[in-house]
């Protein structure tokens, strides 16, 4: 008998139809010998509704009230569910985040876990039941309600996982495990049988929407075996797993790409120590976070000339601070442009086999595509394209590293 902890999204349990899905689903575990912990989300648009009703009344929510309110969407969903279950005569019992005693820090609308306290859940567990939970939230120390972020159900799960040293996480999705690269984009694109922590870190981080980076972390600091599956239909999904030296015969797992960027280059500034942190240093005062940077001394070797890379949504009020910071520096000259698009290859195969890079740019090349910024990691190449071209060059090259055949 091993023990599951499977966590639902939003538009798994959007409606009653699906929470009464889910349900069958989650017997389903049980008949076949397991102990099931399920973790939810709030019902899809749910979060969404409730933050309108918040800026209904204050255009600026205290964040401890907001939390308050927003905990409210996966209190609901665990009653249901747990109603479902029981409906099918599979025993349960609903907690949120603060009867479980999922300890958090103080830092209200993203908050971190702390701790959790197992003993209810493994209580119930082995009374026979299944234990549904409200991802997302938790209380601090001083019983204050907290809600965790962005991913923050895909959190709650995998540290809960950790906590009661459970045989396997699953995160149920919308979509059946983890792909090569976006089928929507590369109708070809193959899903992976499993991907180790490192590369799905990287492509979370990347751009890939399937898992959040925070829940990717958790899930490889404490060890805790994560699989992505849909709820829509069945199968395998994708295991997301230690390195193996099986792994490592792949050269490349997935194709990455992020549209929301945008790059700024600040031109003839005094090449001198300190520079590179008097013009990131605003930006960052800002919370406005970089990406991808470039340094290149020009000929005269006096001054430099500084590129960088910032979310599309923040490249407005970074242009407007670069063009501040430029005056006090006696910048010559400084541009932005925010059609751009950033594509990454992904694998811990790179480790071992040279040429990916000088395929990559090959490829782009024969496409006619300029590379417009380069950034490498041990197992990550990141080029920067117009963004006109994201999707040929994610299709040529998914092509050319043969991402589509076979395992």
């Amino acid at each position: 008998m091993s023990l599951i902890v499977q966590k639902y999204g939003g538009t798994s349990v959007g409606s009653i139809e699906r929470i009464n899905a889910v349900a069958q689903r989650v017997q389903g575990w049980r008949e076949r010998g397991h102990r099931v912990v399920v973790v939810v989300s709030a019902m899809s648009g749910e979060t969404d509704r409730l933050i309108g009703l918040a800026r209904a009344i204050q255009e600026q929510p205290k964040p401890r009230e907001l939390d308050v309110l927003l905990s409210t969407g996966e209190q609901v969903t665990i009653a249901l569910l747990s109603m479902a279950l029981e409906g099918i005569g599979c025993p349960a019992r609903s907690y949120t985040g603060g009867q479980v005693r999922i300890l958090t820090d103080s830092a209200h609308n993203k908050a971190r876990i702390r701790d959790i306290d197992g003993a209810r859940i493994t209580a119930d567990l082995d009374a026979g039941r299944v234990v549904v939970v409200a991802g997302f939230q938790g209380v601090d120390e001083h019983g204050n309600i907290t809600t965790l972020g962005r991913g923050g159900s895909d959190t709650s799960a995998v540290a809960i996982a950790a906590a009661l040293k459970a045989d396997e996480c699953q995160i149920y999705t919308d979509v059946d495990g983890v792909y090569t690269t976006d089928p929507r984009i590369e109708p070809k694109a193959r899903r992976l049988d499993r991907i180790t922590f490192e590369e799905m870190l990287e492509m979370a981080s990347l751009g890939s929407k399937v898992l959040q980076i925070r829940s990717v972390e958790f899930a490889g600091k404490y060890k805790v075996p994560l699989r992505v599956l849909t709820s829509f239909g069945e199968g395998e999904g994708t295991l997301i797993t230690f390195e193996e030296d099986a792994v490592e015969e792949a050269k490349i797992a997935g194709i990455a790409f992020n549209r929301d960027e945008a790059k700024l280059t600040v031109l003839g500034v005094p090449d001198q120590p300190g520079v590179a942190h008097k013009i990131l240093g605003p930006i960052s005062d800002a919370n406005i976070e970089v990406d991808m940077i470039i340094q290149n001394v020009a000929a005269d070797s006096a001054t430099t000339d500084f590129t960088f890379t910032v979310n599309r949504n923040d490249y407005p009020r970074a242009l407007e601070i670069l063009k501040e910071t430029a005056k006090g520096l006696s910048a010559r000259q400084v541009s932005g442009d925010d059609a751009i698009a950033k594509i990454s290859l992904v694998g811990v195969g790179m480790r071992s086999h040279a040429g990916i890079a000088s395929k990559m740019f090959g490829t782009l090349a024969k496409e006619g595509i300029n590379i417009r910024m380069i950034s490498t990691s041990e197992i990550k190449i990141s080029v920067v394209v117009d963004a006109k071209y994201l999707e040929l060059g994610v299709r040529a090259l998914h092509d050319a590293f043969g991402l589509g055949e076979p395992s």
